[in-house]
């Protein structure tokens, strides 16, 4: 029997995959933490005024919540081409397998965490500073503000709280126009 895929989303694959899913459930990541750790120069900023977006940064104690895909059978490998076009546009995104707990046990699944090592890593920065900047990039997929209200929405959709999310949208919408 082929081992199925499955995909762990924690920022923008929660609204909006890329692979056909067979099935979703709420899971949770170990020692890695939802962060605005990286900065956008393509999809949420440019090269000159870059954005942030959300990665899987190390964090030991910690952990995330999430949403693990399973992807539809016959469709690994198209899935895989399309989270490879889309997550690995730079080389900030590491691909790995890591093992999340599910409502019915662990389950290996893909990610994408952020290097610390990479030119594109900003870990650390204050809320405050993070707002800034996202109130007012804006890229090739639109407003940075959008990729944060859009994740904001559905981790309340899905019941999964995320406090420094929530302080970050209320921050950027003082700051927005």
């Amino acid at each position: 029997m082929t081992e199925r895929l499955w995909v762990f989303g924690y920022g923008s694959l929660i609204w909006n995959p890329c692979f056909p899913v067979e099935r979703q459930v709420v899971a949770r990541l170990d020692g890695w933490h939802r962060s605005f750790c990286m900065w956008s120069i393509h999809y949420r900023g440019t090269e000159d005024a870059p954005g942030l977006v959300l990665a899987l940064d190390a964090a030991p104690g910690e952990s995330c919540a999430g949403i693990a895909f399973l992807v539809t059978a016959g469709a690994e490998e198209a899935a895989m081409a399309e989270l490879r076009a889309r997550e690995l546009v730079s080389s900030a995104y590491l691909e790995t397998t890591v093992t999340v707990r599910g409502p019915e046990g662990v389950i290996d699944c893909i990610a994408y965490v952020i290097d610390p090592a990479h030119p594109q890593y900003c870990g650390g920065m204050p809320l405050a500073d993070q707002a800034a900047i996202i109130a007012r990039a804006t890229g090739l997929m639109g407003p940075n503000r959008d990729y944060l209200h859009n994740t904001a929405l559905h981790l309340d959709q899905l019941g999964i709280p995320d406090e420094d999310i929530h302080q970050l949208a209320r921050m950027v919408d003082e700051l927005s126009p």
